[in-house]
């Protein structure tokens, strides 16, 4: 017998919608046009299955889809995309003739990098595809400013000798969730002035990309030839704020995180809930027993300790309302407060995040005191994700 693992999906699961998808990759293509889209579908498509949504990425139109790792991009060749992919993070000890036999994109961030690209794209037989990035003020990957005449004219070099091939000039924002921080026009100056430099150099640069979700949406002096298009593509606005909304563009949640109430209790005043007993009815009430914990993602963070209120999430039923979370986020479970004349029964439907009427990640991203990005994508693997649309 195959041994089982996991959350049955009919007492908690992840709804994918994958045409919720499809339609916010359509709406933030038309809004950034003529740039083309890159859908990026790293750390499993944030949470929501790499597989499905980058199938239903391409189905939308999207002319790219983006990766971190070599491994990611792997397994989307293998599963018939043919289409242009770029991945970006590799270490020292990894193989490059893998992605460039596969015909994978590959950003370079440095001198030494693009020569292990070199010795690669020999041993593979084939031209690499390049993206050279430049650190523009971010201060995590890409190339120092002090390097990157080297770094161009080594990649003329190698373009030359038929190594690799310059597809792109990029780098990556710091601050565009603020559309107003200074950093933006600083990073977006720096950028221009390093594209400019490398075709001084001698280099043809095609494609620039620049802009990520949030500013794809706020920023189109930023959008270039190319824009990378990851939180917003799953329906959560990249700001804790209305980004989307300003621009114009509808975005829909694709992931509905649900479950069933596995029981329900009246209490008494006085009654303490959860480890560390940090909460403690005031008033006689009905709380429920909801199946997810902090070993399938869901932030301690999100409890509801004294005063202070937890997450909340959505009663579904005849009488749906907010019912906050109440006590010390357990490993498999949490306990929500249904008020004193709650009916629920085991068996009944709560909605953490994502449905029409909800809390959104952002909501739960605010009462936990992080960002969307971080409650979509911890998700963890016991959490079967269910999809829907998008030709599935």
């Amino acid at each position: 017998m195959t041994a089982l693992s996991g959350i049955d999906p009919r007492t908690a699961s992840a709804e994918i919608d994958l045409t919720a998808l499809g339609d916010n990759v359509r709406a933030i293509a038309a809004h950034v046009a003529p740039a083309e889209v890159m859908v990026v579908v790293k750390a499993d498509a944030y949470g929501h299955g790499i597989v499905p949504c980058a199938r239903a990425a391409r189905a939308a139109g999207a002319a790219w889809l983006g990766v971190a790792t070599i491994n990611e991009a792997r397994l989307l060749r293998e599963d018939g995309d043919t289409g242009r992919l770029l991945c970006w993070l590799f270490g020292e000890d990894e193989d490059l003739v893998v992605p460039i036999a596969l015909d994978i994109d590959i950003a370079v961030h440095h001198p030494a990098q693009l020569s292990r690209v070199v010795a690669a794209a020999a041993t593979a037989g084939r031209t690499a595809r390049i993206h050279l990035k430049i650190d523009t003020g971010l201060t995590r990957n890409g190339c120092p400013p002090e390097l990157w005449d080297d770094l161009c004219s080594d990649a003329v070099d190698a373009a030359e000798a038929g190594a690799v091939e310059v597809v792109a000039v990029w780098s990556h924002f710091a601050a565009a969730d603020d559309p107003e921080h200074p950093a933006n026009a600083q990073q977006l100056a720096v950028f221009n002035a390093a594209v400019d430099r490398a075709r001084s150099l001698g280099l043809t640069v095609g494609i620039r990309h620049l802009a990520n979700s949030a500013a794809a949406l706020a920023m189109p002096a930023a959008h270039f030839e190319l824009v990378r298009v990851g939180l917003a593509a799953y329906g959560v606005d990249p700001a804790d704020g209305d980004l989307a909304e300003r621009a114009g563009v509808r975005l829909r949640p694709v992931m509905r995180l649900r479950a069933q109430l596995v029981s329900t209790r009246a209490i008494a005043p006085g009654t303490a809930i959860s480890y560390g007993h940090r909460w403690t009815a005031a008033d006689s009430t009905v709380v429920g027993l909801v199946p997810l914990g902090y070993a399938d993602g869901i932030p301690r963070a999100a409890s509801g300790w004294g005063s202070e209120p937890g997450a909340s999430v959505l009663v579904e039923g005849s009488d749906p309302r907010r019912a906050p979370i109440v006590g010390t986020v357990c490993m498999d479970q949490f306990v929500v407060d249904l008020g004193p004349d709650a009916r629920e029964e085991a068996g009944d439907e709560v909605t953490l995040f994502g449905g029409p009427d909800t809390p959104g990640a952002s909501d739960w991203a605010r009462a936990c005191g992080t960002i969307g990005y971080e409650i979509v994508t911890r998700i963890g693997a016991r959490v079967p994700r269910t999809y829907a649309g998008g030709g599935q």
